[in-house]
């Protein structure tokens, strides 16, 4: 067998993720892409969490000002459509056969299970991956800070940011020729040249707790499962 090289991993997926190629809402197939990239990265021994986003259905930020709604509502209503992320890509891993776990930060007893950490670390050990959705249960932070949050708390080796380009680039490559892509950066080259992969809050949490990240196209076949094997895929901030 392959030898991983990570044991525990945090993949984040945004909400933008999920839409394929719809103008909004959920693209099932794109939702059995991840599925399958995921599932073979579990036949590793690698234990999975995910945090997703909301964006392809609702972002609370950018809402907020478009609909003059005042700023916690937008966020609220924002966690809520990461919940039916979760539950897309929950359908997806069982459909492959993967165990998985829907865990939310706003309790919702139907649906999905608590955010409780020991109970997470469990499910993990038990090699069932774990959605983690509703954002931090608060709003004001985004997803991005949820992920490292998370990754901290379950002591994951590594935070995965699933982009549809290859990694962090100088500027937006879909936009400019020129822009340059960056193969390793430090959390502090992210904040002083305010490159927007990820929020503030969220980079220096990974700083201050010497959390690796790595972002990476998603779309690219076998790209997640060539990280874990420890390939260079992506740009790593360390």
């Amino acid at each position: 067998m392959m030898q991983s090289k990570y044991k525990r991993v945090v993949l984040k997926l945004s909400g933008e993720a999920f839409l394929g190629k719809e103008p909004h809402g959920i693209d099932t197939s794109v939702c059995a892409h991840l599925a399958k990239q995921i599932k073979e990265v579990v036949a590793l021994k690698v234990e999975v969490a995910i945090v997703v986003g909301g964006g392809n259905i609702f972002r609370g930020a950018s809402r907020s000002r478009e609909f003059e709604m005042e700023r916690t509502v937008a966020d609220y209503m924002g966690m809520l459509a990461t919940v039916l992320n979760g539950l897309a890509l929950q359908n997806a891993l069982e459909n492959k056969g993967v165990p998985t776990r829907v865990m939310t930060a706003i309790q919702m007893h139907q649906i999905a299970e608590p955010y409780i950490r020991r109970r997470a670390i469990r499910h993990l050990e038990k090699k069932r991956v774990v959605i983690f959705v509703a954002g931090t249960g608060n709003p004001y932070f985004t997803t991005d800070t949820t992920a490292a949050l998370r990754s901290i708390e379950i002591n994951a080796d590594v935070l995965l940011k699933a982009t549809k380009v290859e990694g962090i680039y100088s500027q937006d490559p879909l936009k400019s020729k020129k822009a340059k892509m960056f193969k390793r950066l430090s959390y502090m080259d992210i904040i002083k040249k305010e490159l927007k992969i990820m929020d503030s809050t969220a980079v220096t949490l990974c700083m201050e707790n010497r959390l690796p990240i790595i972002v990476f196209n998603f779309m690219n076949k076998d790209n997640l499962k060539k990280i874990i094997l420890g390939k260079r895929i992506g740009t790593i901030v360390r």
